[in-house]
């Protein structure tokens, strides 16, 4: 019988890198501007998601009405709010380290993002990753983000791998939720702010602390090094 290696597919934003609460906190501001109170953990139990969905979730929690134009400016507020949060974003432990042993195992890895290439480009330089040279699938690429798993189809498909074969590593429900729709296998670190019981519960298969850990339980999910 042939062994399909695996693909790796990973999340971005408390995943690779520690920003889930910088994005958290450029939201609250953006909804702030808006003059929409959403109380912060509300936000957070919502990152990762798509645009879209946080929209319709707004709706219900908050009532106002919400037109394309006022999500498009809220889109650009939190754009610019996460800038001014920069300086504080850094790569989770272990990322680049994680990263690099699959290029030296020749083992494909990809990254799909909920986020738009505009803030997504920023932590893709902090882990010494080119889109122009690795493959990347942001928001601006795909119909719908997760819960839906057009971005890890897309990543998949760009990197010449059935998705069957794919680890899809996320840290949150979202990613789990997606990963299970296509029939990848979910990986979970805890390192955006979920419970080991929210992503197993979500489809997660294992779960890890963080990229460090997860690189050196690595053989665990398929990927010899």
């Amino acid at each position: 019988m042939t062994r399909l290696e695996p693909v790796f597919l990973f999340d971005l934003d408390g995943t690779l890198v520690d920003s889930v609460y910088q994005h958290v906190l450029a939201w609250k501001e953006a909804l702030d501007a808006e003059g929409i109170a959403l109380s912060v953990w509300r936000i957070h139990r919502k990152i990762g998601m798509s645009g879209g969905l946080f929209a319709n979730m707004l709706l219900r929690e908050t009532g106002p009405a919400m037109t394309a134009e006022r999500l498009e400016r809220l889109r650009r507020l939190h754009a610019e709010a996460y800038r001014r949060h920069l300086a504080q974003v850094r790569p989770l432990p272990g990322a680049v380290e994680l990263l690099a042993t699959l290029t030296d195992a020749a083992i494909p890895w990809a990254i799909a993002t909920s986020g738009r290439m505009e803030t997504a480009l920023p932590n893709l330089q902090l882990l010494g990753v080119d889109p122009a040279k690795v493959v990347v699938v942001t928001r601006d690429q795909v119909k719908y983000a997760k819960p839906d798993p057009d971005l890890f189809l897309a990543a998949a498909e760009r990197l010449g791998a059935p998705i069957e074969q794919a680890v899809v590593v996320g840290d949150a429900i979202w990613d789990m939720l997606a990963a299970r729709r296509c029939r990848a296998l979910g990986v979970g670190l805890l390192s955006g702010g979920y419970g080991a019981d929210e992503l197993e519960r979500g489809g997660a298969a294992r779960v890890y602390d963080d990229p460090a850990e997860l690189l050196r339980h690595l053989d665990e999910v398929g990927g010899r090094r």
